[in-house]
């Protein structure tokens, strides 16, 4: 700090004054507010001062109620059977595309569809129970065994 600054304060803190009003102020504002109107509020009746927080809440509440059954129901997630024969169901069709330009012989159609049937059968069964290890066993023998006759077809 230099004198400069010491000098400066001093001189700025005897600028400070107070100066009263010329005349008193207040006859003036009782004056007004006297003039003014003065509406008052309404008085309730006693129980509707008492019931006015329970009308309040029960308004809150049924707000908060009305916005949660519009919610949408959160989408369950996929186990994790569900989504390895989500993953096996995509590979299979892949590998199924090579086979899709041959015409299966008479003999074998029925055997493919009836395979076809039995894989959609599983994969309603495990959207039923997602946690069922033994479907997506029988669901993988299933492709298999539709993907070797599919084979099979295509060399006769």
């Amino acid at each position: 700090m230099s004198t400069q600054d010491d000098s400066l304060r001093w001189r700025l803190r005897g600028l400070r004054q107070d100066n009263p009003p010329q005349r008193d102020l207040w006859p003036g504002i009782a004056e007004r507010i006297a003039v003014t109107p003065q509406v008052s509020e309404p008085t309730r009746p006693l129980h509707v001062r008492r019931l006015a927080p329970w009308a309040v809440a029960a308004s809150v509440l049924l707000a908060v109620g009305l916005v949660w059954q519009h919610q949408a129901p959160p989408e369950p997630e996929a186990s994790l059977f569900q989504r390895e024969a989500t993953a096996l169901t995509r590979e299979y069709q892949g590998a199924l595309i090579q086979f899709s330009s041959t015409e299966a012989p008479p003999e074998l159609a029925a055997a493919l569809d009836a395979l076809d049937r039995s894989a959609a059968q599983i994969r309603t069964a495990i959207d039923t129970d997602p946690n069922a290890r033994f479907l997506l066993d029988q669901l993988r023998r299933t492709y298999a065994r539709r993907l070797a006759l599919s084979q099979r077809a295509a060399m006769t």
